[in-house]
């Protein structure tokens, strides 16, 4: 597959006034062809949204021979910022009316689950003492086998230090139809996503492809061959037909600027009570490097110098999104860095630049 330079003036939209530095350093990247596609969103009190977008959501390969450019309204497999924008939330909203606990072992939720310690409140902290992650969908050819089989890893969870994992998320993504009494997908549709005003995001997307990012080809996430571009780039989540609760929504910057303007507001937050918000961040796990809040990580010290109580995740696709109350600010970056190849070291370090750049920006705006 052949890469080629964004032509810039047919694919960037201009940010709004400010952030120029921003600017000069997401064009750089992209007239460097990584990665491929980008979109910004920063919000921040007292100014208009930065918002930028551009580069290609598909490059040319022996199949396509021209590349697709990507804009604003361009959709992003979002990976694991599905944990905390749909099954986060809904896990909240049960707790908020009362239909569950927090502190509830999620086993109670799970028909024919083992007998398990384990809660609801660990699984959001990552303490729940699951492996990372097994290629189930390799293993199993029914959504139903790897229900069980994740739902099995329970029997042997012994909640302890933080560790991040996908199967607590497919567990409580299980757990919330369980007890709401409806699909996933329904439920974060209704219940998220609409009252925060997302009306581009959502799973398993209905758009053209011309306005869905493309994700890798050829990788390790599927028995075939070929650019996965219209579904899910996680193995798992494919496998259970593209909705889970550890992976699987597509969205937008401008939809994920919502979702975080919302939490900067939790006293006129449309699903959250400020009262659930503030119980969010305050169970906490986690020492070192890796301290949690229920569903987000705490400290982005590779990030810049972002103020205590700021609240981050990133996606295996190229994702993230980090919020600091203190500063009345919330960032997005969504991306395909993954594509046509995972470069894991340059994810890293593009998330860094941009987020130190971003930070100096709200600073000083006019730098």
């Amino acid at each position: 597959m052949t890469g080629q330079p964004p032509r810039l003036a047919a694919s960037y939209r201009a940010p709004a006034a400010g952030y120029p530095a921003v600017s000069r350093l997401l064009l750089r990247h992209l007239a460097g062809g990584f990665p491929p596609a980008v979109a910004v969103e920063v919000r921040a009190s007292g100014s208009r949204p930065y918002v930028a977008a551009g580069g290609w959501a598909r490059l040319a390969d022996a199949s396509l021979p021209e590349p697709v450019p990507a804009d604003a309204d361009t959709l992003f497999d979002l990976a694991s910022l599905t944990k905390v924008v749909a099954t986060l939330p809904l896990v909240l909203l049960l707790h908020q009316r009362g239909q569950w606990s927090i502190d509830d072992p999620v086993a109670r939720w799970l028909p024919g689950a083992p007998r398990s310690p384990v809660t609801i409140s660990q699984l959001l902290l990552h303490a729940a003492g699951l492996v990372p992650h097994r290629p189930y969908y390799a293993m199993y050819a029914d959504p139903a086998e790897i229900r069980r089989a994740v739902i099995a890893e329970l029997a042997g969870a012994v909640p302890g230090p933080v560790d991040y994992s996908d199967l607590g998320f497919m567990l409580l993504g299980w757990a919330v139809e369980e007890c709401a009494g409806e699909p996933l997908a329904e439920l974060a549709a209704r219940e998220v996503l609409g009252p925060l005003g997302m009306t581009s995001t959502g799973y398993a997307p209905q758009a053209p492809l011309s306005r869905i990012a493309a994700t890798e080809a050829d990788g390790d996430q599927r028995s075939g061959s070929g650019v996965v571009w219209g579904s899910v780039h996680d193995g798992n989540a494919f496998g259970l037909g593209g909705v889970s609760g550890h992976a699987g929504l597509f969205g937008t910057a401008e939809d994920l600027g919502r979702f975080a303007g919302a939490l900067l507001t939790p006293d006129r937050h449309p699903v959250l009570s400020a009262e659930t918000i503030t119980l969010m961040t305050a169970r906490r796990a986690g020492t070192g490097a890796e301290p949690r809040v229920l569903g987000w990580r705490l400290r982005p010290d590779a990030w810049g110098d972002w103020p205590d109580g700021t609240i981050w995740h990133t996606g295996f696709t190229g994702t993230s999104l980090l919020i600091a109350p203190a500063l009345d600010a919330a960032v997005v970056l969504l991306s395909n860095a993954v594509h046509p190849v995972r470069r894991l070291d340059q994810i890293g370090a593009f998330r860094s630049g941009m987020h130190r750049a971003i930070r100096d920006a709200l600073e000083c705006p006019g730098n």
